[in-house]
Formats: C-alpha cells, sequence, structure tokens
C-alpha cells in the first residue's frame, strides 16, 4: 500500500498510540493530535491524504474540525471514529464530508479496508484537479464538465494515459463528449505543443476520406492540381483524433494499420512512403468488438487502436451532474447570445432532470441554448423547453392489430420519431441503433414529420 500520511485526532491517549503503532506496522505514515487545535496548527506544516477524527473531542468538535480540514485540504478524505451506536452523528459526519465512519472499539481489518478506499478517493481527486490546472495552465476553450463519481474516475484515468505515447480508443454514445475527452488528452500529453487535428471519418465518402487522411500527390486523380498534405503529416508531433473509426471502409482500414504499425503513410498517388509521428486517438459509438464478428472492422486494426480503452457514461448514467451542466450552459449562452438569464425554475429543472436524454450533453447544450434564446424571462421555465418537454409522456405502445414484426417496428420507431421532436440522433438513441439505421428505415416506411 502506498505510504500514506494520515493525520489521527483523539483526545485519549492510549487510542492515538494503538492507532499509529498499528498504522506505523502497515507501511502509512501516521502523526497524531490531542485535540482539534493541535491538529490545525499541524496541517498548515504538513500535507495529509487521510484523517481519522474522534467524533467527540475538546474545543473544536469533529464535525467542525471536518469541515476546516476539508476548507484547506479538499482533496483529504476524512474518516470519521463515533462512539457505538451514534447513527444520528455519523449520518451528520457524512453529509458534512466525511469519507465514512467507524464505531469504537475500532475493527483493524476494516481500518484498513476504509483507508484504501480513503487512498484511491485522494488519488482520483488529486489527479483530476492536477489535469484541470494542465488544461487551465495551456488553454482554457476545452472544458469537459462533471463531478459524479464516473466522471472523477474518468477523468483520473484521462490523466495518466495522457503521459504515455499509448493509442486511446473512446467509446460511448453520441453527444457524451468524446472529442473533448480526446481534447483533454491532448492538452495533457507531452506532444501538447503539438496541434489536435480532428477527422470526422464518418462524414466523409472512402475516396475523400483516404485523401483526408493521407493526402494526395499532384495529378492523383481530377481536380488534384496540386500537392496536398494529409490530416496525419499535418498532426506530426501532435495528436490525430480519428472520429467515427468504426465508419472506415475496410480498405482504408488497412491503411491505417500500416500506419500504427510502422508509422508511415503513402499519400494517394504517392510512390514513396512519408514518416509521420502523431499519437493516434480514435472514437466510436459502435461496439467495435461486434463489428469484428461482422466482418465490418479488421480485428488487427481494433486491437491495434484498443491499447487502453476510455468509456464515457451516457448522461443518464451520471444524472447528479445534470445541474452542473444546466449551470454551465446557462452561463455559457448567456455571453454568446448577450441575455442575463439567471437560472431555471424548479419545475423545468425537474423535468430536464427526469428525461432520459437520448442524445446525451449535446442534446441538454442545444435545449438550453434555445431556451436562453426564446426565454423573455430571467429565468427558464417550462415554457421555454421544447414541445416533448412540456406535454405529458405518451401512454405505452398498444400492440393492439399488430401482426408483424415490421408493423411493430414501424409504430415503435414512429413513436419514437415523435416523442424526440424527429430528432434523429435522440430518437436513434432511445431506440439504441445506429442513426444510420434509423434513416434507413424511416426511407423503407415512408415516414414523415406530417404523419398522424
Amino acid at each position: 500500500m502506498y505510504p500514506y500520511r494520515i493525520l489521527i485526532v483523539d483526545d485519549e491517549k492510549s487510542q492515538r498510540e494503538m492507532l499509529s503503532g498499528y498504522l506505523r506496522k502497515k507501511g502509512l505514515r501516521p502523526t497524531d493530535a490531542p485535540s482539534g487545535e493541535e491538529a490545525l496548527s499541524i496541517i498548515e506544516k504538513y500535507g495529509f491524504e487521510i484523517a481519522l477524527l474522534d467524533l467527540r473531542l475538546p474545543g473544536i468538535g469533529g464535525i467542525e474540525l471536518l469541515k476546516r480540514l476539508r476548507e484547506n485540504l479538499p482533496d483529504i478524505s476524512v474518516i470519521m471514529i463515533t462512539a457505538h451506536g451514534d447513527v444520528h452523528s455519523a449520518v451528520e459526519a457524512m453529509k458534512s464530508g466525511a469519507l465514512d465512519y467507524l464505531n469504537k472499539p475500532i475493527d483493524l481489518e476494516e481500518l484498513m479496508t476504509i483507508i484504501k478506499k480513503a487512498g484511491e478517493r485522494f488519488k482520483i481527486l488529486s489527479e483530476n484537479r492536477r489535469l484541470k490546472e494542465v488544461i487551465q495552465s495551456n488553454s482554457s476553450a476545452t472544458e469537459f464538465i462533471g463531478e459524479s463519481e464516473p466522471i472523477r474516475k474518468l477523468l483520473s484515468t484521462v490523466y495518466r494515459v495522457a503521459k504515455t505515447d499509448s493509442t486511446v480508443l473512446i467509446t460511448g454514445e453520441s453527444g457524451t463528449g468524446k472529442e473533448l475527452i480526446a481534447g483533454l488528452i491532448h492538452k495533457a500529453s507531452n506532444c501538447k505543443s503539438g496541434p489536435f487535428i480532428p477527422v470526422a471519418c464518418g462524414a466523409l465518402p472512402e475516396n475523400l476520406l483516404e485523401s483526408e487522411l493521407f493526402g494526395h500527390e499532384k495529378g492523383a486523380f481530377t481536380g488534384a492540381n496540386r500537392l496536398r498534405l494529409g490530416r496525419f503529416e499535418l498532426a506530426d508531433g501532435g495528436t490525430i483524433f480519428l472520429d467515427e473509426i468504426g465508419e472506415v471502409p475496410l480498405s482504408v482500414q488497412a491503411k491505417l494499420l500500416r500506419v500504427l504499425e510502422e508509422n508511415r503513410i503513402m499519400r494517394v498517388g504517392g510512390d514513396y512512403y512519408v514518416e509521420v509521428n502523431a499519437r493516434i486517438v480514435a472514437a466510436t459509438n459502435r461496439n467495435l468488438v461486434e463489428e469484428v464478428e461482422r466482418d465490418n472492422f479488421r480485428g488487427d486494426l481494433f486491437y491495434r487502436l484498443n491499447v487502453i480503452e476510455l468509456h464515457i457514461p451516457a448522461l443518464r448514467e451520471r444524472k447528479e451532474d445534470i445541474g452542473i451542466l444546466i449551470d454551465y450552459f446557462i452561463k455559457k449562452f448567456n455571453q454568446r447570445h448577450k441575455k442575463d438569464v439567471q437560472g431555471i425554475s424548479s419545475e423545468a429543472k425537474d423535468k430536464l432532470m427526469r428525461y432520459s436524454w437520448p442524445g446525451n450533453v449535446r442534446e441538454l447544450e442545444n435545449v438550453l441554448e434555445r431556451a436562453i434564446i426564446l426565454t423573455q424571462s430571467s429565468v427558464i421555465d417550462t415554457e421555454d423547453l421544447p414541445d416533448n418537454f412540456r406535454t405529458k409522456s405518451n401512454p405505452p405502445v398498444s400492440l393492439s392489430g399488430i401482426k408483424t414484426l415490421k408493423e411493430g417496428e414501424k409504430l415503435l420507431i414512429k413513436r419514437a420519431l415523435e416523442e424526440n421532436g424527429w430528432n434523429i440522433i435522440a430518437a436513434a438513441g432511445q431506440l439504441g441503433i445506429h442513426r444510420n439505421t434509423l434513416t434507413a428505415k424511416i426511407k423503407e416506411y415512408g415516414l414523415r414529420k406530417t404523419d398522424g
């Protein structure tokens, strides 16, 4: 176990000595104090990752000491020691920011389990803080908002990954912020002084994608009247971000594999290789394992890309971040549109909190920008939200009269489109299919927005 610095505060000398001796044998670095006042003077000289605080102390009590410790050391993990059965005080301690609590007499094995958890929490918080400092020192333009436990862990991993040269595969649904995470990796990396070059692989047809990635020689095809550098050459010394990597055709996948294996490319129409030195970060909203099984994606390329996988949770999986995101987007769009919206009503906020957000953070951002633009009040209310937030939810789909799978599929697709205001990405997210699949189904069934 890492030799964490642990502050023990207890007015019983025998308890302090017992805990200090035990923790020292476990390879930790304990320091003890008999009172809250002495503890506060100690932390001015030393930093601590973990604190064990007796709830009942002379002078400054345990709860007050907890609050003041966290003011001085925001990342410190605090474990409270309480008298057996003092449940009310333990709950109060947890509400004040304690990580956990132990009843006297202390079970030493349980103590070590909690210390391990406390150390992991401290590591995550401190790495998250260091990552933000690195980003802010370089640019304030790239922000990934969230304070939930899944996001803290994600950002902690981002910091560790960023310092390596490893290829990274970012997975997650559309709208979760995969390009933002790629940008964070770049800005916290050793190649942060180099360029960050994004490529939307799914937005380009096969012939243009190859030229976009690898460049082309003059005369390589009709219209190629000059030499053009590709994105890999432009990203030299920096990071290339291959978004929607699952959309890349098999023929281009083979050439991407060569780049990963040999660090060189050949321009379209060229007859020699060009050395490139760019870190590769890729992203997908597809399940690439399934795509490999279907022979839609090369297995060798997948394993080359998937050295380190970072999964971004969907917004519905981290709803505690919605309030923070709302405040952030209100501030952002106030500045952009020169408005002075002060906040959001509790009813409107409740509707946003209850929504499933199939389009994730991107959908929330669009909803709030629309609300900022349209509201005539200083507070966003339900009337400023899109129709699907202001109407009662539709009743469950009735299968009465449905005789075939196609009829049922058409009905489900139609309902999803109506519930999401014909937002293709949001409806596809709700149905659990790719937006291209949904678009094809809309054409197949002849669905139109005017359908009843």
